[in-house]
């Protein structure tokens, strides 16, 4: 009897885990697909040719820093 408990208790907390789990990945979804987008922006800005004036190394830090505040963001949400 014993047994039949604890497995009922683990399935209950692994299907109560998953769960919200999934509800704090799915409340992040824009935030990390617009992570992603910033992140290949930062690289094609890293491929791009030099010769900008200094805009583009300031876009890569501007981008650097949204990249920084969108994980700041999601930190933040999934500990509220």
């Amino acid at each position: 009897m014993t047994k039949k408990l604890f497995a009922a208790l683990l399935l209950t907390a692994a299907i109560a885990s998953g769960f919200f789990a999934g509800r704090a990945s799915a409340r992040q979804d824009h935030m990390v697909r617009a992570r992603n987008h910033l992140r290949q922006a930062r690289e094609q800005l890293n491929e791009a040719v030099a010769d900008k004036g200094g805009h583009r190394e300031k876009a890569i830090g501007l981008v650097n820093d949204a990249i920084a505040e969108v994980d700041a963001g999601i930190a933040y949400a999934n500990n509220h």
